[in-house]
């Protein structure tokens, strides 16, 4: 994991791409925080009172059915923002969001962001236009989870990862990643032999080293340039707006974890 002096608000592409007045605005309430893996940053029905930022963590956003399985239907990491129904007046989180990749974030409380949304300026913009981003990607993976195969979903997912993360190694288990796709443990298990004889990835327990991003992009669905093109058709590049400097010392804020991964 990234230390914490290493983290920078100009990580999470979002931040970056605000311009200079709007970002020194927040910069001073900006608060760095820990995202410990398998935390359980909120539960469905849950309350947020914070947006947050991921600089090098990946929060997964999934939706739990009555029998207690659940699947993921979107994840965020230096694309973008959590808690996106901050935004659209409503503190009730219908989904819950758990830590995927460990890292930090950071976050901005309830009272600001409302501020900032009520000068209708460029950060009140910025994040719609990321809404509706969001939006195209969470329509993509339901239409992906239903026609593509596995070995492209799969494809896909490492990718999307490898663009939220600062290595190519991948924490996570295999079971996450089929709960993830919504398909058997046994199906992720005969995918990643197959992309490692191919010597397109390395497993080992807990861990994805990709080798070979290109082979990656070479059997990969449709499903991955269709969200890329429309997060860089909707999102400015961040080098458009790079805030000059950043005025503050971030600060770390410890929370409890409430689940960790087996």
């Amino acid at each position: 994991m990234p230390a914490a002096a290493e983290q920078n608000p100009n990580n999470n592409k979002l931040l970056a791409a605000l311009p200079v007045a709007d970002f020194q605005r927040i910069a001073g309430h900006l608060e760095l925080r820990q995202m410990v893996l398998g935390e359980l940053l909120y539960a469905a029905g849950g309350t947020l009172s914070h947006l947050y930022f991921p600089t090098s963590s990946v929060v997964s956003l999934h939706y739990e059915m009555a029998n207690g399985s659940s699947s993921e239907f979107s994840a965020v990491g230096n694309e973008g923002a959590v808690g996106l129904s901050l935004f659209l007046a409503d503190t009730t989180m219908s989904s819950a969001a758990l830590v995927q990749t460990g890292g930090y974030a950071y976050r901005l409380a309830l009272p600001l962001l409302r501020q900032e949304f009520s000068r209708a300026g460029a950060t009140l913009q910025l994040l719609l236009r990321y809404t509706q981003a969001h939006l195209s990607q969470v329509s993509q993976q339901a239409i992906c989870k239903s026609h593509h195969l596995i070995n492209q979903k799969l494809c896909t997912w490492l990718l999307q990862r490898l663009d939220r993360c600062p290595d190519t190694e991948i924490t996570i288990t295999q079971d996450l990643i089929a709960d993830a796709l919504g398909v058997r443990r046994e199906g992720i298990n005969e995918a990643t032999t197959k992309l490692q004889l191919l010597g397109f990835i390395s497993c080992r327990r807990g861990h994805i080293a990709v080798l070979n991003r290109a082979g990656l992009e070479s059997l990969t669905c449709e499903c991955y340039g269709v969200v890329k093109k429309e997060f860089s058709r909707l999102l400015p590049h961040p080098a458009q707006h790079q805030p000059a400097e950043v005025l503050f010392s971030p600060h770390q804020a410890h929370t409890q974890t409430h689940a960790i991964l087996a």
